[in-house]
């Protein structure tokens, strides 16, 4: 049923013209190479570039082979809108090895307040490029959905909204078997990796793949937010000084989105300040970025949402409060080896959200579970960069068995 829909939306909405054509694939699939990562480049990726996105004292082995990049376009359907055909876009990284049975890596990206801060534009992503140098470079292929509403999607952003963000990641995956299969290569072990949203991404991207018993090998997580429900009312009721000066982003993409996917009409306007409001329809539509919105918008997520709206948070008594808490995502019996990465000065994500997965899998004797220790420095940025670290060598110790 799926390819079916997907066949019939071919015949009616081609792909946009390019300069240099996308390579055809299946029907359903397009891709074309986008540049190319010299070990040389790769290195300062993982040394000066490293340095100027995050103080976290932290260092990386160089990388051994040199990378191509390849952007790529691929059919998708929005199943809280009743499974509407649509475009998606992302990455895949492929090593310059001999060998062509290559483990994966599927990384889900963090959040961005701009439509192309996305894997298909590495340039743009550094959070992309750090993955690319450190598992591309050493042999992994690596793959990266932009998800719906970012990147080549016509959509408006689907941020936060479960099943079409873990459809993307699933299609992403597909897509890229084919690519594959087109550049002679095999895709031998699927290991999982997300960051921030990109952690609740991976982990509803991994609910679904348990669903469809397609083997994960391992799932490594960093400064997850788990419960969104949880972490909101966190920020509402329970602030601190570490919390982030862009957290009041957060709450106002994932209120524009479920407006739309969920079938809430006016959900923002009703939640956010009047004040505030041009300013977040601007934010969330891309017509500015974070650095223009930050001009306008309040320090705190409780400063940006009217005081009745916020105030239903403690008793999750609407239908809005009530999707957040249906898309946690650690609910189930996990099949999966997983690792938890957080930090002790997270602006972002506390360490109890962050490894709320963790006691819930071992109740219910999932497969094994573990909080991992980014250190008293660790912040946002420093929590993912030790995850990086550490998950590489994890993989590396699976595909060894």
């Amino acid at each position: 049923m799926r390819r079916l829909a997907l066949a019939l939306f071919l015949s009616v909405l081609p792909l946009t013209a390019q300069a240099a054509p996308l390579a055809p694939v299946q029907p359903t699939t397009r891709y074309e190479h986008i540049g190319d990562y010299s070990v040389e480049r790769l290195n300062t990726i993982l040394t000066k570039e490293l340095a100027e996105f995050s103080p976290f004292a932290i260092s990386y082995p160089p990388a051994k082979n040199a990378v191509s990049l390849y952007k790529v376009r691929y059919q998708t359907v929005i199943p809280e809108r009743g499974n509407t055909p649509t475009t998606a876009s992302g990455l895949i990284a492929v090593p310059q090895v001999a060998h062509k049975n290559l483990p994966v890596v599927s990384y889900q990206h963090g959040t961005v307040f701009t439509k192309t801060a996305v894997p298909s534009h590495p340039e743009e992503s550094m959070e992309t490029r750090l993955m690319i140098a450190r598992f591309a470079g050493q042999g992994y292929l690596v793959i990266g959905a932009d998800y719906v509403g970012k990147g080549d999607s016509p959509e408006p952003d689907s941020y936060m909204v479960k099943d079409v963000t873990a459809q993307a990641c699933l299609d992403m995956l597909y897509a890229s078997r084919e690519v594959s299969t087109a550049l002679g290569l095999t895709q031998q072990n699927l290991f999982l990796s997300g960051w921030s949203q990109g952690a609740w991404a991976t982990m509803q991207f991994r609910h679904k793949l348990e669903e469809l018993a397609i083997p994960v090998a391992a799932a490594a997580t960093a400064s997850t937010p788990c419960d969104l429900y949880l972490l909101l009312t966190r920020w509402l009721n329970n602030p601190t000084s570490l919390d982030a000066s862009w957290l009041p982003g957060t709450p106002l993409l994932f209120l524009f989105s479920y407006a739309h996917y969920y079938d809430l009409p006016g959900l923002s306007q009703a939640a956010i300040q009047e004040a505030y409001w041009p300013t977040a329809n601007d934010l969330y539509t891309n017509t500015i970025d974070w650095t223009q919105a930050s001009k306008t918008l309040p320090g705190t997520v409780k400063e940006l949402l009217r005081p009745e709206f916020a105030a239903q948070s403690s008793m999750g008594d609407s239908r809005f409060y009530r999707v957040l808490q249906d898309n946690a995502a650690y609910r189930w019996r996990s099949a999966t080896p997983s690792r938890y990465y957080y930090g002790k000065i997270d602006e972002v994500m506390p360490p109890y959200v962050a490894t709320l997965p963790v006691e819930y899998t071992q109740t219910v004797a999932g497969a094994p579970a573990e909080a991992v220790y980014a250190g008293d420095k660790a912040d946002h940025r420093g929590t993912f960069l030790f995850g990086v670290l550490d998950q590489k060598d994890w993989f590396d110790s699976i595909n060894a068995r």
